[in-house]
């Protein structure tokens, strides 16, 4: 018998720093697309970036991951990182650009 495959799982991300102006949507928009995983990036009223994304857990740490070591990474002094089940809401991953 095969084992079912994992659940997926969501990811929000609050990314604090100097994370706005630097490409860090566009970056992570690319990064995601590579993985294959869904959700979206968008900027904050305060000035931090926050990432939702959607895929299976081992997926989304490795997004987490090269995020923080992108050029990034020198932006990011805070990462505020919570996991739920996925909700299934989303069907590409891109930038979004208003809070709702």
């Amino acid at each position: 018998m095969n084992a079912a495959p994992p659940a997926n799982l969501r990811l929000t991300a609050r990314f604090e720093g100097r994370v706005q102006g630097v490409g860090f949507r566009y970056t992570a928009t690319g990064l995601a697309g590579n993985l294959g995983v869904t959700g979206y990036v968008m900027n904050l009223m305060n000035g931090d970036v926050e990432l939702v994304a959607e895929g299976p857990d081992a997926t989304l740490r490795t997004l987490l991951q090269k995020i923080q070591t992108s050029h990034l990474g020198r932006y990011i002094l805070r990462v505020d990182a919570h996991w739920s089940p996925a909700r299934d809401g989303f069907t590409t991953f891109g930038v979004r650009f208003t809070e709702h």
